[in-house]
């Protein structure tokens, strides 16, 4: 399945009624396999989860960690990047050159890296001692 239609198909299942803001993704893995999430609100806004999160989770419990593509759809004028946590999320199962296509419902794509997502990331590296 097209990471795309992945993404767009969950997406109708964010449960998302205080901002109405429904968010989709999905990844694929080092393996092939597809793996997607949706936005979940809860009254209490900081106890909600996104989607990159519920795809990334998805993943985990599946038992993969290498994630090798993402794509992101939301029902914006532009494409929406990933907040600033999921993008040190998928950081941590991604390499810094997998692509990460972000989606509008109306056909608008921008393609980045990870790297590009998050400039500077904090990764296992800075926690090794010399």
């Amino acid at each position: 399945m097209p990471l795309l239609d992945a993404a767009t198909k969950v997406r109708e299942n964010a449960y998302a009624p205080y901002s109405r803001f429904k968010v989709g993704a999905a990844i694929r893995t080092a393996s092939g396999a597809v793996y997607s999430g949706c936005n979940v609100e809860n009254v209490a806004y900081p106890e909600g989860t996104c989607a990159e999160a519920g795809a990334i989770a998805a993943m985990v419990a599946a038992g993969e960690t290498r994630i090798a593509e993402v794509c992101v759809i939301a029902d914006s004028p532009s494409p929406v990047p990933p907040c600033g946590g999921c993008r040190q999320k998928l950081a941590e199962f991604a390499a810094q050159d997998v692509q990460v296509t972000l989606c509008t419902t109306d056909g608008k794509a921008l393609t980045m890296t990870v790297a590009e997502l998050l400039p500077g990331v904090f990764s296992a590296a800075h926690m090794e001692r010399t």
